[in-house]
């Protein structure tokens, strides 16, 4: 099921400036650097921006060959990995993850490291690198979604420590099937406030 988000822009910004959505991966370090996975520009006071947030995830994979596998779908729980068959290397159903709340990619290969991706609403949401043979890829978002204003972002970037630390509303979308999410703040001179992200008009899954 699509959870129906609207951003409202009742900001007083006057830079035009863009706002980034994405998740974090709840299952790695805190190190780990997010991807922008959505970027909404050009959003003028007292304009919207509908968009879903689709609760189904896919996931591809990359080998050292520079291949890529066809996006498979990934619930909670799934295991999938990547192995070697007659005509190359391919991402597989392998059953259930060790962890029914996360998702895991695991690289079967005799030899090469492997990238997975997790997509969701056809955009990258998270990835993961040079996952040796033997080891594996583990994927856990909660049901939040983070928003920000920021620049010098574009949708599907891996995002620097720089940005996220900007970056610090998180709106949870448990139990939501719709919702507005209103922008304000912002603003030139000494007057200006920090940009605010809030839930609005929530309608209950």
């Amino acid at each position: 099921m699509d959870i129906k988000l609207n951003l409202i822009n009742r900001s007083n910004d006057s830079n035009n400036s863009s706002v980034v959505i994405f998740q974090k991966n709840a299952a790695s370090n805190f190190n780990e650097l997010a991807v922008a996975w959505k970027v909404i520009q050009n959003l003028g006071v007292g304009d919207s921006h509908p968009f879903s947030f689709p609760v189904a995830t896919y996931v591809s994979a990359s080998d050292s060959w520079g291949n890529y596998t066809p996006q498979l779908a990934a619930k909670k729980g799934a295991l999938l990995q990547m192995e070697q068959t007659n005509s190359g290397a391919q991402l597989t159903q392998a059953g259930c993850a060790t962890n029914p709340v996360q998702i895991h990619v695991a690289n079967a290969l005799p030899q090469g490291a492997v990238n997975a991706s997790v997509f969701r609403d056809g955009t990258l949401l998270a990835t993961l690198t040079s996952i040796a043979p033997g080891q594996k890829a583990v994927f856990e978002f909660k049901p939040t979604i983070w928003i920000g204003v920021e620049s010098q972002v574009e949708q599907g970037q891996v995002m620097n420590s720089a940005i996220l630390s900007n970056v610090n509303t998180e709106l949870s979308l448990l139990g939501v099937a719709s919702a507005d999410i209103i922008m304000t703040g912002g603003g030139p001179g000494a007057n200006s406030t920090p940009f605010s992200f809030v839930l609005d008009n929530i309608q209950h899954a």
